[in-house]
C-alpha cells in the first residue's frame, strides 16, 4: 500500500471530507502513536508502513509515561485543542488502517506492549480476565 492508498482509506472509513482532513488525522495519531510504542513491535509495525506513515510512527523517541488508550486520546486531543470525541474518531479511524497492514500476530504484540485501553482503538475486542 503507498502512503496515498493508505490516506485514502483512511478517508474513506473516517468519513473525512478531503484527503489533507485525513492526512491531519494520520499524522496525529501515527505521531502519538510512536510516542507511546517501543521495542522490536514498533521497528516492525513501521517496516509494515508506507515510508511516510513509518517516518511519523518514528519520528519521536518513546515517551516514558504510559498512557492508557483513554489517556492517549485526551492527550492528543489536548495537543492539538480538539475534542477527546472527535480524536477518538480520528484515532478509530487511523489505528483501523494500521491494524490490518499489521496483521493479526503484530497487532496481538503490539497491544501487549501498550496499556490497556488500545484494543478497541484499533478495532479489536478488549479482553479481560474475570477476577
Amino acid at each position: 500500500m503507498t502512503y496515498q492508498d493508505m490516506l485514502e482509506k483512511v478517508r474513506y472509513d473516517g468519513a473525512y471530507p478531503t484527503t489533507e482532513r485525513a492526512a491531519e488525522a494520520v499524522r496525529l495519531v501515527l505521531t502519538g502513536l510512536g510516542r507511546q510504542l517501543g521495542g522490536d513491535e514498533r521497528a516492525e509495525l513501521a517496516a509494515r508502513l508506507p515510508l511516510e506513515a513509518a517516518c511519523l510512527l518514528t519520528a519521536e523517541a518513546p515517551s516514558p509515561e504510559r498512557l492508557s488508550g483513554w489517556a492517549f486520546v485526551k492527550d492528543l486531543a489536548a495537543r492539538v485543542g480538539a475534542t477527546p470525541a472527535t480524536v477518538r474518531w480520528d484515532t478509530g479511524s487511523v489505528l483501523g488502517v494500521v491494524a490490518a497492514l499489521a496483521g493479526p500476530d503484530l497487532l496481538t504484540r503490539v497491544l501487549g506492549r501498550l496499556p490497556g485501553g488500545y484494543a478497541l482503538l484499533f478495532g479489536r475486542a478488549e479482553l479481560v480476565q474475570a477476577a
